[in-house]
């Protein structure tokens, strides 16, 4: 079945040789928010980079363990980066739309996977605009720049752009730390309305911000220089910030560092 359920089993990046995040297990069921927190450094935007193979990019990085999604291994052989980024997409830190008009940035995933049909591209750039709650705001302009619009629509572009060749999941890395609070809330609102098609996965500094859009948190620490990150706690968001199992979540949680 096809959900975007991730399951990771013993999972460990290295670069260069050197252990940055040892020994991750973690399920990410379909259809939900999972947040990943915890302080800089912390291994969370690399085990995010893990889901869509972000990390082979780098050149020095080794993963070992295993990565399913939906029961396939997406680190095998026959699993094309190519198809695995199709099913599952991102949207970084800063928005980057490409220097096109809002149609052909959202179009332009579509046409990668050969949809030429201008009627299904409209489609698809009409579906995926309101999805990501842009297109009340561009459907008379899509022909305009993507820079001439503002930082948050800019966020959200790239959000519609991810979403157009249907992903069952989408990685957002601190997707709202460069907007004011009225954008970030667009983003917050646009992601409670995703989840009821794609599984979300989301690196946060913000404690607030976890609490208000995340089903699940996960919470990583990396106690000194010397040795690598870890899972600590992962839980139900309401539980784990009102009753966390271990005293570490509780201090990070509570203010104490980070």
């Amino acid at each position: 079945m096809v959900d975007g359920t991730f399951e990771l089993n013993d999972v460990s990046v290295a670069y260069s040789g050197e252990t940055a995040v040892a020994d991750v297990n973690l399920s990410i069921p379909g259809k939900q928010v999972l947040a990943l927190i915890g302080p800089s450094g912390c291994g969370k935007s690399t085990v995010l980079r893990c889901l869509n193979r972000m990390n082979d990019e780098m050149g020095n990085a080794t993963v070992s363990g295993t990565i399913m999604l939906d029961d396939r291994d997406i680190y095998a052989k026959d699993f094309h980066t190519a198809e695995l980024r199709m099913r599952v997409g991102q949207v970084f830190q800063k928005a980057n739309p490409f220097p096109l008009s809002i149609y052909e940035n959202v179009a332009f995933g579509p046409r990668t996977k050969g949809i030429t049909k201008k009627s299904e591209l409209d489609d698809l750039v009409e579906e995926s605009l309101t999805r990501a709650a842009l297109w009340g705001d561009v459907k008379g302009t899509l022909k305009k720049n993507a820079f001439e619009l503002s930082g948050g629509q800019q966020q959200r572009l790239c959000i519609a752009r991810a979403l157009a060749t249907r992903p069952e999941v989408l990685l957002m890395d601190e997707p709202c730390s460069a907007l004011d609070p009225i954008s970030t809330q667009m983003v917050e609102e646009t992601i409670a309305e995703l989840k009821k098609y794609v599984t979300i996965v989301i690196v946060t500094h913000s404690m607030s911000q976890a609490r208000r859009v995340s089903d699940r948190t996960a919470f990583m620490l990396r106690e000194s220089s010397d040795k690598p990150a870890t899972l600590i706690e992962v839980g139900e968001t309401r539980m784990m910030f009102e009753n966390p199992t271990d005293p570490r979540t509780a201090s990070y949680i509570g203010g104490s560092f980070g």
